[in-house]
């Protein structure tokens, strides 16, 4: 099983990576076009603000479950290293537990969320709040898939090296 998981993480996590950086990409020339037709060619359409705002939303919710398993997002490790080695595997599985219980909670809860703003469209970009209200549950279904194949295991903590 630990082969496998780690097989699936070493293919997922690139993958969801890679989209979440191509969203990010695509945020910066959604901006950068904004910003030149607001300050050199005299207006912005309205589009460009609430395409960037979609697209950081949805980059972040996408990449944060391939954060989270290589332990880029914030968090305390200090209980961590102050419990002995049987009380941190519960600590470990306490804290597993309760990220799937939330992810999965998040993905249900947004996904109807989703659902229930199909009758209203956005402003700016006239399609569907459904649409770019996706994200949202696609993104804790990532991190909820993330966290299962990661399993209980310590997460990892990034350190400063002082070389």
């Amino acid at each position: 099983m630990a082969s496998l998981s780690s097989r699936v993480l070493a293919i997922s996590r690139p993958v969801t990576l890679s989209i979440a950086s191509s969203l990010l990409l695509i945020d910066l020339a959604v901006i950068l076009y904004g910003v030149f037709m607001r300050y050199l060619a005299g207006g912005a359409p309205i589009w460009t603000d609430e395409l960037a705002r979609f697209l950081i939303i949805g980059s972040v919710l996408l990449g944060a479950g391939a954060v989270w398993i290589e332990g880029g997002h914030m968090r305390v490790a200090l209980i961590e290293s102050l419990l002995p080695p049987r009380l941190c595997q519960v600590l470990n599985l306490y804290q597993w537990l309760l990220t799937l219980s939330l992810a999965i909670a998040g993905t249900v809860i947004s996904y109807r969320y989703a659902l229930s703003v199909s009758m209203f469209t956005s402003q700016g970009l006239g399609v569907s709040r459904t649409i770019p209200m996706f994200s949202l549950p696609i993104g804790f279904a990532l991190l909820t898939w993330h966290a299962f194949w990661y399993g209980p295991a310590p997460l990892k903590t990034l350190t400063e090296d002082t070389a």
